[in-house]
């Protein structure tokens, strides 16, 4: 634990600081940096991977096969092993080093006071108690107290999760009279005196929430379980064909190597390379469309997702101000438009309308337009957008004007402004007077609606202002923030301020809210369809919470909001029962998702502030925005979206998807091959052939098999169907859904073909273990090419080639003479060749006729089991 604060001694609006002091000051509290994971060392990603329960039993084979001087087998097992851990670790780099190339909140610049001089210094550098001068575009570098404020406003939804910015002024409560760090100044300036920095900061404390590291993903538990299962099983059945063989008199060290060999050929070796070549090529994927992979394994996880908790801010909505409604006294209309860029239109009735069009739209944004101070900057390029300087609120309404058909430049000529009465906090709203070309002067209002639509300001009759408040009333239940807008022009220049307000005529009203994304609708919808649930965890008001979840539809208007005010208070009820959570802090959304993780869900969280960090590191995937998102926020996530498109979690979703469809292909692939060679070697013996297969040939069949095809098999395409059906049950096995029949059946089918040569060659005097070889080798390529997602089309020509070269190999195992002599095999003739070319066709047939007629079941939807974890 840190000392006391000390105190501000020096920290005076005049000279700031002492040199000196800042400098004991910095020895003392450290460098005022937030706390970010740390980079992991190479050495420790490598142990990572090799615990891997599959790799564990490959390397115990390694060494068991090094014990009995098998050198060359012992290197095929390392070499799968390395290739594996290389690509897992390479992911993980490159994906760090592409996110600290995103990294761009901390402020690199501060103002400060030393020694009665404003000095630039590093943001890292800013100590308690040194005065800091902020402005319009700042971030803010520490959390401050506020000293001196003129016209002063802070975006702080990165920290809370509220849209509109807030008003900061000296000597008033805590919240409006205090800056935090990693909040951005939007509109005027001031001087603000540090109290806090780096870890002991608001947005530090945050991230001090996210010590957890994060778990295994549902696809390694699944994997560690069947891992273990297999091992057991594989140690019980080689020490059967031990035992057989010794009974039956076989040499012991010839045994032990068919032992041995007989585990390797069990152990589906190439199923780390398969997940990882998956995972990377679903990766790659996400890369093409702007998402980063910072863990390898998240790409399936999300996959596994049965329900995304989002935040609302910069997430699903735009992250700013827009002005999307109208009213007048004469009627309504709509803006139609994204982003700051004037490009748009209003619409009324279903059509667009002009100024000349519609004269009172045109009078209400005139005067919003005049009574602002806000800017619009277009961009320096075509690559970026247009932004906004100043209050976000008063560009919305220059946007609106804008896409009228309103020139702010033009206005300005017209009607320069001559006075102004500057918003604040206590009255609400703002006035300016402008000096018209005919004489006078117009004077133009936009304000709260209860302080405008007053009679001691409005001169309209009770009904106008009745009717306006109602309309006000029901577009706040929205979720809108609402600005009334009032005018009036007259001939005395001479009146004092205060009587500028009075004796207004109403305009109209303005709703503004932050607008969701183009994308965020129909990614919900797309989520609804493959049966996950959405819900949204926000710290803004309620209502706006309310508003947004009913408009893209993840609940509607009549299902509970809860706040975070009831979670605290513990009168909340059951979390999982409600889908919309508004007011809640960063500890909050923290309880929230380790609720749904609780009830048996695998949750994904998406966020892009400092207030999500915690509950992205604490949920099983989270999802951080690339531009807008906080250092923070990126640092919790495993996946981050560099274009800040909600849309790519879907994209994400079904590639996670193909990940676990593709390992289930290639179990059922290996182990149905597995279990054919362990049928073979049993029950061989008691068919008249003492060992129906050298170590030499078992391993080659293995490599064949397992290698390219096996490897092959993870970049299947996706099913087309994938994103109609719900997630798989967390707990379900990775060989549930009835693969382990499916898997039982086609092992006994390629032993019952196997054996049945080998005993109709050995009867007729052929070559039986070359045939048993041959035979068993081809058949179960048939059976990769059985196991294809889209039979007859050219989708994955890898595994078509790769099953021809595997074919290739397995004859050359027969005829080459090197080859022979290592296997131990005999040649034989074009029928025997054919025959066995025939028979490996059926491994084909079946497979798909199996497919058709035992089809895996698909997940069923409803509550899922609870996970142990």
């Amino acid at each position: 634990m840190r000392a006391d604060p000390i105190p501000f001694a020096g920290a005076t609006p005049g000279t700031g600081l002492s040199s000196d002091e800042a400098a004991r000051r910095l020895a003392l509290y450290g460098p005022n940096q937030i706390p970010s994971e740390p980079r992991t060392p190479v050495w420790r990603r490598v142990l990572q991977q090799l615990r891997d329960p599959l790799i564990l039993v490959l390397l115990v084979a390694a060494a068991l096969t090094i014990a009995t001087g098998d050198l060359s087998d012992a290197a095929v097992i390392l070499f799968v092993i390395t290739v594996n851990t290389v690509v897992g670790v390479v992911q993980e780099v490159r994906a760090e080093q592409a996110v600290m190339a995103l990294s761009a909140m901390s402020a690199p610049a501060a103002r400060v006071m030393r020694d009665g001089e404003e000095r630039s210094i590093p943001s890292a550098d800013v100590v308690p108690g040194d005065l800091v001068l902020v402005t319009e575009g700042d971030i803010v570098p520490a959390d401050a107290d506020v000293l001196e404020a003129a016209l002063l406003l802070a975006d702080e939804s990165s920290l809370t999760g509220e849209s509109v910015s807030v008003e900061k002024a000296p000597g008033t409560d805590t919240s409006r009279g205090a800056v935090s760090a990693g909040t951005v100044i939007v509109r005027g300036h001031g001087r603000v005196v540090v109290t806090a920095t780096g870890a002991d900061s608001a947005l530090g404390r945050i991230a001090s929430l996210m010590g957890a590291a994060p778990g295994l993903t549902p696809l390694q538990h699944r994997l560690a379980r069947f891992g273990r299962t297999l091992a057991a099983a594989i140690v019980a059945l080689c020490a059967v064909v031990l035992a057989l063989g010794l009974v039956r008199g076989q040499p012991v060290e010839l045994m032990i190597v068919a032992a041995i060999s007989l585990a390797v050929a069990a152990v589906p070796e190439s199923l780390p390379a398969v997940v990882t070549l998956s995972l990377a090529l679903g990766a790659r994927r996400m890369a093409d469309r702007h998402a980063i992979v910072r863990r390898l394994p998240a790409v399936e996880t999300l996959g596994s997702v049965t329900v995304i908790a989002t935040d609302k801010t910069g997430t699903l909505t735009e992250g700013r101000m827009a002005a999307d409604h109208l009213w007048t006294p004469r009627g309504e209309a709509t803006v139609v438009g994204t982003g700051y860029e004037p490009e748009g239109r209003v619409v009324r009735e279903g059509e667009t309308v002009t100024p000349e069009d519609a004269p009172d739209l045109a009078a209400l944004l005139r005067v919003a337009m005049l009574c602002n101070d806000a800017a619009l900057e277009p961009p320096p390029d075509r690559t970026r957008e247009w932004s906004a300087l100043g209050d976000p609120t008063e560009a919305a309404l220059l946007v609106a004007g804008a896409r009228l058909g309103l020139d702010r430049a033009a206005l300005d000529r017209e009607l320069p402004r001559l006075e102004e009465i500057p918003f604040d906090s206590d009255r609400k709203r703002m006035t300016t007077v402008h000096r018209r070309p005919a004489g006078g002067v117009l004077v133009a209002c936009k304000g709260a609606p209860e302080s405008v639509l007053r009679p001691r300001v409005l001169a309209d009759g009770p009904d106008v202002l009745a009717r306006a408040a109602a309309q006000a009333e029901a577009l706040a239940r929205r979720g809108y923030r609402v600005l009334a807008v009032a005018r009036a022009e007259r001939q005395d220049t001479t009146q004092r301020p205060p009587t500028w307000e009075s004796g207004l005529s109403l305009l109209g009203l303005v709703g503004i809210l932050d607008p969701p994304r183009r994308t965020s609708e129909p990614t919900i919808a797309a989520c609804r369809r493959a049966g996950v649930i959405p819900v949204l965890i926000t710290g803004d008001h309620p209502l706006t919470a309310r508003a947004v979840a009913d408009r893209l539809g993840i609940a509607t208007r009549d299902d509970e909001v809860t706040t975070g005010d009831r979670i605290r208070a513990d009168t909340a009820g059951d979390l999982t029962g409600v889908r919309v959570y508004a007011r809640t802090t960063p500890e909050q959304k923290l309880d929230i998702v380790q609720a749904w993780r609780g009830a048996g869900h695998v949750v994904a969280m998406t966020g892009d502030g400092v207030n999500d960090g915690p509950a992205l590191r604490r949920a099983d995937i989270g999802v951080a925005m690339g531009k807008r998102g906080t250092e923070v926020a990126r640092q919790a996530a495993d996946l981050v979206l560099a274009d800040d498109n909600p849309a790519t979690i879907v994209s994400a979703v079904e590639e996670g998807r193909r990940v676990y469809a593709n390992v289930r292909r290639f179990l059922l692939y290996g182990l149905a091959g597995g279990t054919a060679e362990i049928l073979v070697m049993l029950l061989g013996p008691f068919l008249g052939m003492p060992l129906p297969l050298l170590p030499a040939q078992i391993l080659w069949i293995n490599l064949l098999t397992h290698g390219l095809p096996g490897v092959a098999l993870g970049a299947e395409p996706v099913d087309p169907d994938t994103m109609r059906q719900p997630p798989r049950p967390p707990a379900e096995s990775v060989l549930g859904a009835g693969l382990w029949p499916r898997i039982l059946f086609m092992g006994v089918f390629v032993a019952t073909v196997t054996l049945a040569v080998g005993v109709w060659a050995r009867e007729t005097g052929r070559p039986w273990q070359s045939m048993v070889f041959l035979v068993l080798g081809a058949t179960q390529l048939g059976v990769a090419l059985g196991s294809r997602a889209r039979p007859g089309s050219l989708a994955n020509p890898f595994l078509l080639i790769a099953v021809g070269v595997a074919l290739g190999l397995q004859a050359a195992g027969v005829y080459l003479p090197p080859l022979r002599d290592l296997l131990g095999t005999e040649p034989l003739t074009l029928t025997d060749l054919a025959i066995a070319c025939a028979l490996s066709g059926l491994g084909h047939v079946v497979m798909r006729l199996q497919a058709r007629l035992r089809p895996e079941r698909p997940p069923r939807a409803g509550p899922t089991a609870v996970r142990g974890r």
